[in-house]
């Protein structure tokens, strides 16, 4: 019988089941997505039964028909952030990628929980939802989602075209603020075990336990040893005074932290409640101060009276999500892969040697095994000698095979792409702005995954030898060599810059092999340009070349740094690009300004900051390049490690 169902399972639409999971601090839940939509095999684990998520996750497998897995998701109550998962509200912990190779699968998608029930939102229909008061929303407008289980989950939608984008959000971590003195009372309770008293703490299944010990204190009666479904359970069943005043004020309270999100976000669209907790209280939520609590907003009532608020009621509403954010990545990776080193190579593939060509086709086709197999191995596989597949690396800006494969790995398990969004000629001002200046952000974080930190680390060690110091461009990238070398002449290194080609040959000609030469070009294929690097290599000096990976200048080059950005020049001037280069710039000065002279590197990077301010994401203070200085000859490699800190 299981081997028939195994069959059956693999003729549908997928060309094998995608496994899913939702892991939250008490359960961790499992299925199988056999067709879009079609979940099978769905169980619940308790986390406290496994002593990590390897256990949990084998033992779901094996309870499976034999069956051949390729691709998972697995949305988690946690933040997601690199390579390592350690849950907030539970011990587990793990390694995405060492994960990934122990399950044996080729994609593990790990996601917040939060961010995968939002990418539901859009897909489910009337019967999934249930309305609470009233409202209206309206038509491709912010979303917003929040949901209390072991935590406070907060989670935007913002419209993009036809699709939507996620915002990963900790929400839940904002401070509390009451709103009476029955609220009051519970704050000054739970200020005797926190210090800081967050959302979180009392609109969860934790906090609904607080609430009760401290109104049970406050009417001077000893406090029952209940959990949360215990607490609730004598609430709807009028069995306990203090379970009932607290799952009121747990509701009111929710009502609160909805109406603050509704109106940070501007979720016109509606505000959603999910979770563990809310859904389970059925008419009970409806008749409760929800509402009247989420409209108390003072000047903002008639506000937040528009917006309106719904119960998920569907129950597999988070697999919903990752599965749709797992077929998103999976469809990106093959169709278009943006700025990931197998996109690069698919691009370059026309301008490879017929052996560094053979290498490309190898890593294209065995991707995962090319992460672990040796370069005898990958030399064989691909016909080629193994100081050809040095060279294939070299030529995509990688110091050699084992930063390669950090690229490759890392490509192969990322998160939700950052996407492109087409400006249209219906677009208004707004829009049109709101487009390009997150065009220019989706482009800055591509290459920031770039980012060699070795290559970068020994452009900013010959610079900071250079007896001399030159910046070569043409044309619409003039403005970045004129840039370089207001910043490095500021830095006391003797610079200058040139546009003009001719210049360029004659001041190449009189360099010495002490000095540095930094070439900016978006193709790097532009004649003028490749014949002065050829004078400036005849007579010695070195080459810093910023330029698209695998072109002509890049083989020249010393030191390669890529920046992989294609605009159309014959329709526009080179916008994004530009800017790319710019920062580039600002890298190498604030790096060599850090070795040499504290003081000028904070001023550098105020500068900087300045430029990214409107085209970057919100980062935290201490990823700040320049947050902290550093004496004359120390190491380069504390503040590399800052500016290359997403680099892999």
């Amino acid at each position: 019988m299981q081997a028939n169902q195994a069959s059956r399972i693999q003729s549908v639409s997928h060309s094998s089941p995608h496994l899913l999971a939702d892991i939250g601090g008490t359960y961790a839940r499992f299925a199988l997505e056999v067709s879009k939509g079609d979940f099978q095999h769905v169980r619940s684990l308790l986390c406290a039964d496994y002593p990590d998520f390897y256990t949990a996750i084998n033992t779901y497998l094996q309870s499976l028909p034999n069956l051949q897995i390729e691709h998972a998701a697995v949305a988690i109550a946690n933040p997601v952030d690199g390579d390592q998962v350690s849950m907030t509200n539970y011990h587990w912990q793990f390694s995405i990628e060492e994960m990934r190779q122990k399950l044996g699968f080729d994609t593990l998608l790990i996601v917040n929980d939060f961010t995968a029930l939002a990418m539901a939102l859009p897909r489910l229909g009337p019967n999934d939802v249930q309305q609470i008061g009233g409202g209206e929303a309206r038509k491709q407008s912010v979303i917003g989602l929040l949901g209390p289980g072991s935590g406070l989950g907060t989670s935007g939608l913002i419209p993009a075209g036809d699709s939507w984008i996620s915002l990963g959000s900790e929400g839940g971590h904002t401070s509390f603020a009451p709103r009476n003195e029955r609220e009051i009372a519970v704050l000054r309770y739970v200020w005797q075990h926190f210090e800081h008293v967050s959302f979180e703490r009392l609109v969860s299944g934790p906090g609904l336990e607080l609430i009760y010990r401290a109104l049970s204190e406050q009417a001077q009666v000893v406090a029952k040893d209940l959990s949360a479904p215990e607490i609730t359970q004598h609430a709807l069943q009028h069995s306990d005074p203090q379970c009932e005043v607290a799952l009121e004020i747990f509701c009111d309270l929710l009502g609160t932290a909805a109406a603050n999100l509704a109106v940070t976000l501007g979720a016109m669209g509606g505000i959603y409640i999910g979770g563990g907790i809310v859904p389970r209280l059925g008419d009970y939520f409806a008749a409760s101060g929800f509402r009247a609590r989420f409209e108390e907003k003072g000047r903002f009532s008639r506000y937040v009276a528009a917006i309106p608020t719904y119960v998920i009621t569907a129950e597999q509403a988070t697999f919903i999500g990752a599965a749709a954010i797992l077929d998103a990545q999976l469809k990106t990776l093959n169709t278009e892969p943006g700025s990931a080193i197998l996109g690069q190579i698919r691009r370059i593939r026309p301008d490879l040697s017929p052996a560094e060509l053979r290498v490309a086709e190898h890593v294209l086709a065995h991707a995962r095994a090319v992460v672990n197999d040796p370069i005898a191995e990958i030399a064989r596989a691909a016909d080629v000698s193994q100081p050809t597949v040095i060279r294939f690396c070299r030529s995509l800006g990688c110091e050699g095979l084992s930063d390669f494969k950090l690229r490759l790995a890392s490509g192969l398990t990322g998160t939700v792409p950052v996407t492109h969004i087409q400006v249209t000629d219906d677009d208004s001002a707004l829009e049109l702005g709101a487009k390009v200046l997150g065009n220019t952000a989706s482009s800055i974080l591509q290459v920031r995954n770039q980012l060699n930190r070795d290559m970068i680390e020994r452009a900013i060690q010959l610079i900071s030898q250079a007896n001399k110091l030159e910046f070569y461009a043409i044309g619409h990238y003039g403005v970045v060599a004129q840039d370089a070398q207001f910043k490095f002449l500021r830095l006391g290194i003797p610079s200058i810059a040139h546009t003009d080609s001719r210049l360029q040959l004659l001041s190449a000609s009189v360099l010495s092999d002490k000095d540095v030469v930094v070439i900016s070009s978006s193709s790097g294929r532009l004649p003028e340009l490749l014949e002065v690097a050829e004078k400036v290599r005849e007579r010695g000096a070195k080459i810093i070349a910023i330029a698209a990976s695998h072109s002509p200048l890049i083989r020249k080059a010393d030191v390669a740094l890529i920046v992989d950005h294609v605009e159309d020049v014959s329709t526009h001037l080179p916008m994004v690009s530009r800017i790319l280069h710019l920062l580039v710039i600002d890298m190498l000065a604030v790096g060599v300004a850090m070795g040499r002279n504290p003081g000028a590197a904070s001023l550098l990077q105020g500068e900087a900051d300045e430029r990214l301010d409107e085209a970057r994401p919100t980062r935290s203070p201490e990823r700040k390049v320049g947050a902290k200085t550093q004496a004359p000859g120390v190491s380069l490699a504390s503040p590399l490690a800052k500016l290359t800190s997403h680099s892999r």
